[in-house]
């Protein structure tokens, strides 16, 4: 049995060009599965039993680690190692086994982001005009981008794909391409483009129609670590928890939207949590409703 984990560990190491430590974690799930096979089966594995194994062992194996007190998150790295050992044999060793393709992964809770208080967002403006202070078309580009996270909902590297041509004549929404090429509308407020115009009036580089709306100090497009780092900076200064993040900024935005009575599903389709062709097949959604929600509910929509 060993010749087989050492010849996967050699494959994952040569032809995968896997991290050594990346290696070591595939070798460390699988010996516990065979360790566990040789309890369960009172004899240590050989590869006739490994091809032969059936969801009671596989199951068998996952009640086990969950009685170690094994985290979920651990459990369904283990089991994808696993799957992938189990590849391996089926391809390059001509041992199929159809049993572990019948096992789920253990749901791993999802930690949702804190939501920042609305009025520590109003403070970032001021604060944004100290920290730029040398710098004013800085500042307002940090506050544009501030503005646009929390008022559109977005993802950094959706706001900062965002190109001149895409707001020109202020358009009521902007078509965003999201994660995985998923693609939503996203309504946008008048605060939004406030904010955007003061920035692109004053920006001294970045103006052709195709270049992106957020350039940096060299005249490059701006990077997800600078806005990043804008946040952090924002953060330091107002001394706020290390929950402010951009992210936290999005979660704010879903949060405020909920709290003015957006229901879930329009929240999910602004979020873009799945393809607005997909999301509008089962969820029958009308985008002028959910414009007319998120003008409503959203706590800029007065500003």
């Amino acid at each position: 049995m060993n010749e087989y984990v050492a010849d996967f560990a050699d494959f994952l190491l040569n032809t995968k060009q896997y991290s050594q430590n990346t290696v070591t974690a595939y070798d460390t799930d699988i010996a516990d599965f065979l360790n566990f096979f040789t309890r369960f089966n009172s004899t240590p594995a050989t590869i006739n039993d490994i091809k032969d194994a059936d969801t009671l062992v596989f199951r068998s194996w996952l009640s086990d680690r969950a009685k170690r007190n094994l985290s979920a998150k651990s459990t369904a790295r283990a089991l994808s190692s696993l799957r992938s050992f189990y590849k391996y044999l089926a391809k390059h060793k001509n041992i199929p086994n159809d049993a572990i393709g019948l096992i789920s992964s253990p749901k791993i809770p999802r930690k949702l982001s804190k939501a920042i208080e609305t009025t520590d967002i109003s403070d970032m403006h001021d604060a944004i005009r100290v920290i730029d202070s040398q710098e004013p078309w800085i500042a307002a580009r940090d506050w544009a981008l501030v503005v646009l996270i929390f008022g559109c909902g977005l993802r950094i590297s959706e706001a900062l794909n965002i190109k001149n041509q895409d707001i020109i004549n202020h358009p009521e929404s902007l078509h965003i391409v999201g994660k995985g090429n998923k693609e939503r509308i996203i309504p946008v407020l008048p605060a939004v483009y406030t904010a955007l115009d003061k920035y692109i009036k004053i920006r001294p580089c970045g103006n052709d129609i195709n270049d992106c709306v957020f350039r940096s100090v060299r005249g490059l497009p701006m990077s997800p670590r600078m806005a990043e780092k804008v946040i952090e900076n924002l953060r330091h200064y107002l001394q706020l928890p290390d929950y402010v993040t951009p992210h936290a900024l999005r979660h704010t935005f879903a949060t405020a939207l909920l709290a003015g009575g957006a229901d879930l599903r329009s929240i999910q389709e602004l979020l873009g949590h799945s393809s607005l062709s997909t999301t509008q097949l089962y969820t029958k959604i009308n985008m002028t409703d959910i414009m007319d929600v998120y003008k409503h509910a959203h706590p800029m929509a007065d500003e």
